[in-house]
Order: structure tokens, then sequence, then C-alpha cells
């Protein structure tokens, strides 16, 4: 059993994963994990991959993001989904900040 159900920013630390990329790992469960990420304007993601299926909503903000050589801008109320061993970057416009979602959760990001 749980000790709690429930996680506030101030129970998960912000922590600096790329120069200007922020991560805070929220709700995690045995098959998902839930993060919140805060963008400065003109980060970069640099492109990658990995195993995990990720799926994403912008919350605030304006992101280019390019998912398997399509490019789109995200902006609030967008989503966006990435299967796993796809190759993805992303490039803040603005500062921005988005929710993502991952599956399995990413033991490094525990």
């Amino acid at each position: 059993m749980q000790d709690s159900y429930f996680v506030t920013p101030a129970d998960a630390a912000q922590i600096e994963q790329l120069k200007g990329v922020y991560r805070r790992t929220m709700a995690t469960t045995d098959s998902i994990m839930v993060c919140e990420f805060f963008l400065e304007r003109d980060a970069v993601v640099p492109q990658h991959q990995h195993p995990h299926e990720q799926a994403g909503y912008v919350i605030y903000g304006k992101l280019e993001f390019t998912v398997n050589g399509q490019t789109r801008i995200c902006q609030p109320g967008d989503t966006y989904q990435i299967p796993g061993g796809v190759l993805h970057s992303a490039h803040a416009l603005v500062d921005t900040l988005l929710i993502d979602i991952f599956s399995p959760p990413r033991e490094e990001y525990r």
C-alpha cells in the first residue's frame, strides 16, 4: 500500500535536465509516469529516442516539436504522442510548460 496517492509540486524537486530544461517527476505507478517540464525560451532538447511511449500536453508557451521527421509548432492545449524508439526533438520558442506521460516509467527519472 502506498503512503500517499497524491503528489504536489512541493513534493517533487525540479531538476535541470539540460540547459534551460527543467523536469519535475510527479505521479508514478508501475506502468506510467507523469512529468512536468519547463523549458526556457530557446532551450533545446536534442534529437533522441527511448523505448518508452510518450504522450504530452502543452499547458502554456510555444514549442517547435519534431517527431520522426515531422515538425509542428505546439501551443497551449495541443497534445502529441511518440511511440517508443522514434526519434524526436524540441525547441522552446518562448517559455513553455508541458506535461509528459511515459509508459513504462523512465527509471532514470524516478
